[in-house]
This record gives structure tokens, sequence and C-alpha cells, in this order.
């Protein structure tokens, strides 16, 4: 009977493969609870096993949720892998997210944070390469990131700008019922406002560092203004509150109508009548002499940054049907990128078509290069387009130089020597045209006319005070020195406070 006995089990320990199979028998009818731990105190440790293996989709690819086979391990692996990997986990890192709780959204930003982030499971490199994932972890992991998509709703698009609803809310104050208008910076809307009981405008900045940054110097200059000037009598929008939504930069105003350029337009870029013109520039001129007495450039003054206060219109019988404005007070806005003149100046500011020769030329900026825009837009006011029409550097010296003539020689000396070899030739001749410049570009430039054929100072006095105002010339210093005492310009535009141009 002892011999029978032994002989079995002495054959069935020769035939014993190297690794023990118990595992194939105990999990056929399921696995252990998570964390449950099995010891088997009777069969020997075998030998360490090493097994070389290509690097996991986990450490290659990151959490994937698609099962994947386990992974060949000795009975030692096996107990010291899920001893590490079923520990419970207390931290996890977060993923990036693009936005940051705003104040009004604190509850229901605290109920993800509170909940959405534990039930990940820890993939840290040291246990990836030998880590075999539980079936409950892994049914927890879907059901969290799933339950994480539903709960966090998505303000924003790919680009950082705040998604439009119109009825939505920002703030328990504000109901947005209208989209404005967008721009690089982000988006404009029209709200109620539930504690005055009138519309506003809110100027939302986009969800990205460089705008946030940027709108918080704009509030800063805001608020000069708004100090500065309480009665607002020198016409530049006033900022009545700020507030951070859904990491969004708000900036409230009041409401005010369409942009010169939208009007003009609607209008099919007809000019405005010469009286509108008159008083659409002495409020523009005083804005920016005010501005520059408190030290400030402006660097983007253009139609579209110039609001009437009030769009209404009424329409002229003519062959092509023309609208009239009613009442052309207007507000200077948009001073994100005003700079006070102490500060650091960027080589480039402007939009090109109401650039200063100085900035291309490379020569520096200051307040002079809002001069330039406003007798740029004053241009296009007589005529109905812009004065410079183009996007490239030389062609644009080249359009200056027909409409007023040579660009002088002692500022071609000023420039640098990159700047002269890439617009100049021979004896400081504008290098236009060349073998680059196409032959539209040639005939173009060569239509334009000049300044004084444009504003035709004989036909009035308003035009001929406009002409001397001497603010399309070179001389960036004279530019500067508008004087009220010299300058009979200043009376006849009503402008009390000229001499802010001094310096």
């Amino acid at each position: 009977m002892s011999a029978t006995n032994t002989r079995p089990t002495r054959t069935s320990r020769r035939k014993r493969p190297p690794n023990p199979n118990w595992r194939e028998d105990f999990y056929r009818n399921g696995r252990p609870d998570d964390q449950e731990v099995i010891v088997i105190s009777d069969s020997p440790t075998p030998p360490p096993v090493h097994i070389r293996k290509p690097p996991s989709q986990i450490e290659t690819r990151g959490m994937k949720r698609g099962r994947r086979s386990p992974p060949q391990l000795s009975d030692t692996q096996q107990l010291q892998s899920s001893q590490v990997s079923l520990q419970p986990i207390s931290a996890v890192p977060t993923h990036k997210r693009r936005r940051k709780p705003g104040i009004q959204t604190a509850q229901i930003h605290q109920q993800y944070n509170d909940t959405s982030y534990r039930s990940y499971i820890s993939t840290s490199s040291h246990t990836s390469a030998h880590y075999r994932e539980p079936i409950s972890a892994r049914e927890s992991y879907s059901s969290a990131s799933s339950s994480r998509q539903a709960i966090i709703p998505s303000y924003d698009d790919k680009d950082g700008h705040y998604i439009v609803k119109i009825g939505d809310d920002l703030t328990s104050r504000y109901r947005i019922t209208r989209q404005l208008g967008q721009g690089t910076f982000g988006k404009v809307v029209q709200c109620f406002d539930r504690v005055s009981n009138r519309h506003v405008a809110i100027k939302i900045i986009r969800a990205v560092q460089k705008y946030r940054d940027a709108s918080k110097i704009e509030i800063r200059v805001l608020n000069t203004l708004r100090d500065q000037d309480p009665s607002n009598i020198y016409k530049c929008i006033h900022l009545r509150d700020w507030f951070d939504f859904r990491n969004h930069i708000c900036m409230v105003f009041d409401l005010y109508g369409c942009s010169l350029f939208d009007f003009l337009k609607q209008n099919d870029f007809a000019p405005f009548p010469m009286n509108q013109i008159q008083h659409i520039a002495k409020q523009l001129l005083s804005s920016v002499a005010f501005l520059h007495s408190l030290r400030l450039v402006h660097t983007d003054l253009k139609p579209e940054n110039i609001l009437l206060v009030n769009d209404q219109c009424k329409t002229i019988p003519s062959k092509r049907s023309k609208r009239m404005l009613l009442d052309t007070d207007v507000r200077l806005i948009d001073f994100g990128s005003a700079t006070f003149d102490d500060e650091y100046h960027s080589s480039v500011v402007s939009t090109r078509h109401y650039r200063a020769p100085e900035v291309i030329l490379g020569l520096g900026w200051s307040y002079s290069c809002d001069l330039w825009s406003v007798g740029c837009i004053l241009v296009e006011l007589f005529t109905g387009e812009a004065l410079f029409q183009t996007h490239e550097n030389l062609e644009h010296l080249a359009m200056m130089e027909h409409v007023l003539g040579k660009i002088p020689d002692r500022l071609v000396r000023q420039m640098s020597r990159h700047h002269q070899s890439k617009y100049f030739r021979g004896s400081r001749l504008l290098n236009f045209p060349n073998d680059d410049t196409t032959k539209q570009s040639r005939k173009y430039v060569k239509s334009l006319r000049s300044l004084n054929e444009i504003i035709d100072p004989e036909k009035s006095t308003f035009r001929r005070d406009i002409y001397k105002l001497n603010i399309l010339i070179y001389d960036i210093q004279k530019s500067m020195k508008i004087d009220y005492h010299e300058q009979k310009i200043w009376e006849n535009l009503d402008l009390k406070h000229g001499y802010m141009f001094e310096w």
C-alpha cells in the first residue's frame, strides 16, 4: 500500500513543469477581490525568472482602456506586483486642464475636484513592466473617465475662445443676449445687467495666458483713463467693471453703436460728409491729446477702434441708397496695445494700413505714430477707402513716397545697415520697383494721388486746416510738437487742449 501510494507521487513530481500551474485552475471561476493577496505556503519558491519583454503599451502610449494579455510572471513576481499595484491611492497626478475654476463656478468645480480624480489607477513607471490590471480596477477607470466627461462642461473651443450661448449667464448678474464680434483677443457680447436693468457690452478674453496678461495691462490703462477723466470729456471708453469667469477675464463697458469701419462698410464705403468728418476729427484729436498728456501711446488707432455712440441713421435718396448718421459722437476703444512712454516698446506696432514710417524703417516709435494713424483715418473718411492698402513693407514705403514725397535722407542715415540694404539702394533711393515687384503692384502704386490732390485744401477752410495739421509728414519731431498757440487748426477744431502735444 505504501509503495503503491508513493509511486504516483514520484511520477507526478518528475513530470511537474518548472512553473506551478495552480493559477489556471484557481482563477477558472473568477478572480479574487482587488486587495486580496494569495499566499501558497506549501509550494517551493522557484528561482527568479528574468523575462525580457518589449515595452508595454502603458510605457509607450500611456493608460489604454482596451484589454491586453497578462505577462507571464513567476509566483514571486505575481505576488509582489499585486501587493504594489493594489495599494490604495491617496493622490494621483492630475492631467493638465485648460481652465481654472472661475469665481462664479466654484460649486461645480468643487464637485468634480472632490470626486473625479480619485478612481484613477496609478501607472507609475516602476510597476508598468509587470503590471496586471484587475478587472474591477479597469471598470472603475472607465466609469470614472466617462463620469468626468459628463460632469465637466466644455466652456471653450480649441483656441481658448469662450463658447457663447445666447441666454447663458456670465455670473449671476449678466445674461448673454447677443454676440457683437470676435477678434484675436476674444469675443464681445451684449449682456443684460440685472442690477442696472440695462444692456452692456462685455469683452471676454481668450483663456490663453498671454491674452490674460495683456488684458490686465489694458485694465490698468482703462482705470487710469477713468480716474483722470471721470466725466469722460475726452471720449475714451470707460471700464465699468471686470471679473474672472471660468478662466476668462471679462471687461464690462457701456453699450455703443457700430464702429466707423462697420458704418463705412454698411454704407458701401461712401465718404462721410465734410461736417461729420470735422466733428469726428475734433473728438479723435482731443482723445489722442488726452492720452499723450498721460504719457500713453495708443499704438492701434484705426476706424475699427472708434465706436459711434449712436449709429442710428437716415437714408438719403440718390442713385445709390446712402445712409446719413444722425449723431457723430464717438468713443475711442481697445487699449490692449496702449503703452506708457517709459515702458518697453515692441519693434512693430499698429495695424498695417495705419503704421507710421518710423516703425517700418526700424527707427523706434513714440507719440508720433498715433498722429500718423489719425491722419490715415481722416483721409479714409474723406475718400471712403484706406490710404495705404498694402501688406508688404517695401510697397508700403513706395506708396508713402508717391503720396507724400521722397523719404528724407536724414531718416535713411539713421537706419541700421540691415534696414538700409533691405529697402534702399545706391544713393539712398528706395529699392522699388525691383525684379520681384509684380506688374499689379507697380500699377497700383503709380495710380495713387498726392495728399494735396486727395484733400484739395483750396475747396474749404476745414480742408485747408486739416492739411495744415502736418500729421502725415516724415518729420517725426515736428509732428509731435503741434502747438496750440501756433496752429489755428486747434481754434478751428475747437480743441481746448491742443497744448498737450507739446514735449
